[in-house]
């Protein structure tokens, strides 16, 4: 994983009292997002081991402005920020939504308003091409319209918007069953991409990380409230299972670790909405998020599965649909082992007499003086 510590940046953090202010998610947003999700779970279709593109439930993001959430309203979009695209992110991964709101929006939209490249519709996804033009894992490519790469030319970063007219496509799938290919691009198209500043291409990995921290939390506060059910119904011996206090230290062990997750994730996107993600202490927080979140990954899904049984490996079941998307997404933008890495690097710098400082601001270092 690439040292990221080293940004162009404000040297001030942000302060406590901007974090707090950045936190909750508009309300007449979320009332919107749940009624749109209840309905998705009560109406969808049985659930399969391959997963595919809903384009009716797209048609409605796209109807309700969803899918152009964060995009400035110049630019056609809706102008919500990080807290409420983190909102959107989680509430549809509660519901195993299988739509791209992360990379056709919270990246993609981002990487061509950020160019100044046109949002002229379709759908969108993102990834970054090798310099043989390559990249691998591209989610939703055979379902888009077009492909927003970021590419780092030399000392130079590049956005190219290309249409998947002009790629070649390998189809393959993740552990969630969802589109997930290899994509080989035209070294031209590339090359002749819009130069992005280098902000852009450090923040890229950022902001994905921390779209999949929202996404997997969401998807675990879903579990919760399925395993929270399952044992108050299901009858063991005479009684619910929810009894039995080995059960009762499982589930506790679930809502536990979601929580801090969720905490994480929290501090995260208020950190990065407070300051538009120029806060010098995002990449702290993100490590933070991105680590909390795929620790407590391991146990929520083995948890869950264990307090459900065999029901809950069944394709009918809604459990699968929620953990083995959890499972893909936590090593995206960084597995749990680098992120871990990185916030042992940020500590053993920090020393002894910073690490409380680190903690609270972000920094690992303070910021060098300048003089007139």
């Amino acid at each position: 994983m690439t040292d990221r510590s080293q940004t162009s940046q404000p040297s001030e953090p942000t302060e406590p009292s901007e974090l707090a202010a950045a936190t909750t998610p508009d309300p007449d947003l979320v009332a919107v997002l749940d009624d749109l999700f209840i309905d998705y779970r009560a109406t969808r279709a049985t659930p399969t081991a391959v997963v595919d593109l809903d384009r009716d439930l797209w048609q409605r993001l796209e109807e309700l402005g969803l899918t152009r959430l964060t995009g400035s309203e110049a630019a056609g979009g809706s102008g919500g920020g990080w807290v409420d695209a983190a909102a959107l992110l989680g509430l549809a991964a509660a519901a195993a939504a299988p739509v791209p709101l992360a990379e056709h929006d919270v990246l993609g939209g981002w990487l061509l308003e950020s160019a100044g490249l046109p949002n002229d519709g379709g759908i969108r996804t993102v990834c970054r091409p090798d310099p043989s033009g390559v990249a691998l894992n591209v989610t939703w490519a055979r379902d888009a319209s077009r492909i927003v790469a970021l590419w780092e030319d030399r000392d130079q970063w590049r956005v190219a918007d290309v249409p998947t007219s002009r790629v070649a496509v390998e189809e393959r799938r993740n552990l969630a069953g969802e589109p997930c290919d290899t994509v080989e691009f035209d070294l031209d198209d590339l090359e002749a991409g819009t130069v992005v500043p280098h902000e852009i291409g450090e923040q890229f990995h950022l902001r994905g990380a921390l779209a999949r921290c929202a996404q997997v939390t969401g998807a675990m506060e879903r579990i919760v409230e399925v395993v929270l059910a399952h044992v108050r119904e299901r009858q063991q011996f005479g009684r619910p299972i929810g009894r039995f206090q080995a059960v009762q230290h499982l589930v506790a062990d679930l809502a536990s670790e979601t929580a801090l997750a969720r905490t994480a994730t929290d501090a995260a996107v208020a950190r990065a909405a407070a300051s538009d993600w120029h806060d010098p202490g995002m990449l702290f927080a993100v490590g933070v998020a991105k680590s909390c979140v795929g620790h407590a990954a391991s146990v929520v899904v083995r948890g869950s599965h264990q307090a459900l049984g065999a029901i809950g490996t069944t394709l009918e079941h809604e459990l699968h649909t929620l953990t083995k998307p959890i499972l893909a997404r936590r090593s995206e933008y960084g597995s749990l082992q680098d992120w871990d890495e990185t916030l042992t690097a940020l500590a053993a710098s920090a020393g002894h007499d910073r690490l409380w400082t680190l903690i609270t601001t972000g920094r690992a270092k303070p910021a060098k003086e300048t003089h007139a």
